[in-house]
């Protein structure tokens, strides 16, 4: 039974006559292979989650903020105990999102726009 079992778990067919493989050049690719996801897909993805963090922890009142779906305004109210911020998108019109439904805070550019004339 142990015959059996063990070469299932090293992941090689059974050879009659040759040494068993060594199970840590067989584990190696795997923990390579995790090194990479990591460096390459989780550590960029807890940076990224960090920043949107530290943006939507200094959002204020009076910034000019977009949703994720598409709204654009200003805030026009923070509740840090709901977690809720109330955006004005006109003059009459306020929408109360989660905070996570910012998508991002528009810059407000202090030098002229160029403009283009017809």
């Amino acid at each position: 039974m142990h015959n059996f079992i063990q070469p299932l778990l090293l992941f090689a067919p059974p050879v009659a006559g040759q040494a068993a493989p060594n199970p840590l050049i067989q584990i190696v690719p795997l923990v390579l292979i995790f090194i990479v996801f990591y460096f390459f897909m989780i550590r960029p993805q807890q940076k990224k989650q960090k920043d949107r963090e530290k943006v939507l922890d200094s959002l204020k009142r009076g910034d000019k903020v977009v949703t994720i779906g598409g709204a654009h305004g200003t805030v026009a109210g923070i509740d840090t105990e709901k977690k809720t911020v109330l955006v004005q998108v006109s003059e009459t019109t306020k929408i109360k999102f989660d905070r996570t439904a910012i998508a991002n805070i528009e810059k407000q550019e202090t030098s002229d726009k160029l403009t283009t004339k017809e």
